[in-house]
């Protein structure tokens, strides 16, 4: 199943490129434990979104509560399942 977590930023911008290291690591490890993450940010700023596979949405929401941009309070976000009509 696919999960996206959409943010919006709700600090500045210098306490929340603090995590972002830690954010891009924790996005990584779950690349490698094949969930197939991908995660970004809007062109426009204050906001991204994170895609991900996961078995259910308790694992999904587990996912998003580890992430250090939600454990360091930097984003609100909505988390829904994505459930794909066409493509791969």
């Amino acid at each position: 199943m696919w999960f996206v977590k959409i943010e919006t930023g709700i600090v500045p911008k210098s306490e929340f490129d603090r995590y972002v290291p830690a954010h891009k690591a924790y996005v990584q490890g779950l690349i490698d434990r094949g969930h197939q993450a991908k995660t970004g940010y809007w062109g426009e700023r204050g906001g991204g979104m994170m895609l991900f596979k996961a078995s259910s949405l308790a694992e999904a929401e587990q996912i998003v509560a580890a992430d250090p941009l939600i454990q360091n309070h930097c984003v609100s976000y909505q988390l829904h399942e994505w459930r794909i009509v066409l493509g791969d």
